[in-house]
């Protein structure tokens, strides 16, 4: 992506955050960038456009800032805990929706969704990507027998939505500005794991405590 684009997304990302979403014209965004409207059109045919590709350069770039890539499932064993594999993918997570510029994003987006459908879809999308990882996951982890579901899918669904909701209650305490020493979310995976974990080491260290 040109420098000009990235430009017109951060300018738009700025003006989202300052006023909402809904009142970012696209006259609003070349003034901002410092160019004519005529030339902007030259670059995005609408704001829902520079939306879509705000979306997509964003959480791109969070996740190379994060280094979060795809789980080596060859690499896992009998030797990690469950317990560690999720915390570690969780983590991962964390770190690229929390970078300072995707969480303003989602921000916005949240903010809009239910009046946006393009916000609104990202939205769906996001969660999408969240809850097939899960998935993928969740096979290799029966396949290796780390864990055990009786319904892959139905476990993935529920671990995949149950973090995206404490991530939004950790994002609300943030953007509040409230101190957030919640331990919700190693509580919920150590319930998961003690559910689903067919580790042995995981049951010795449970044994011992």
């Amino acid at each position: 992506m040109n420098d000009r684009k990235n430009e017109i997304i951060k300018a738009t990302l700025e003006l989202a955050a300052e006023n909402g979403l809904g009142t970012v014209s696209m006259q609003q965004i070349a003034n901002k960038v410092g160019i004519t409207k005529a030339s902007l059109y030259n670059h995005f045919s609408s704001r829902d456009e520079i939306v879509e590709e705000m979306y997509i350069v964003l959480r791109e770039m969070s996740k190379k800032k994060a280094v979060v890539g795809g789980i080596d499932y060859d690499k896992l064993g009998s030797e990690v805990s469950l317990k560690d594999i999720l915390m570690g993918a969780v983590s991962s997570y964390q770190s690229m929706v929390n970078d300072p510029d995707m969480f303003l994003f989602y921000r916005v987006i949240m903010s809009e969704r239910t009046i946006n459908n393009v916000a609104a879809e990202i939205m769906a999308r996001e969660t999408q990507t969240m809850i097939n990882a899960t998935k993928s996951l969740f096979y290799a982890l029966e396949v290796k027998k780390i864990a055990h579901f009786d319904d892959p899918d139905a476990a993935a669904f529920s671990f995949a939505m149950t973090v995206h909701a404490i991530l939004d209650y950790e994002s609300d305490l943030k953007f509040a500005g409230l101190d957030n020493k919640s331990e919700m979310m190693s509580g919920f995976i150590e319930e998961f794991c003690r559910i689903y974990g067919n580790n042995e080491k995981e049951k010795k260290d449970e044994q011992r405590k």
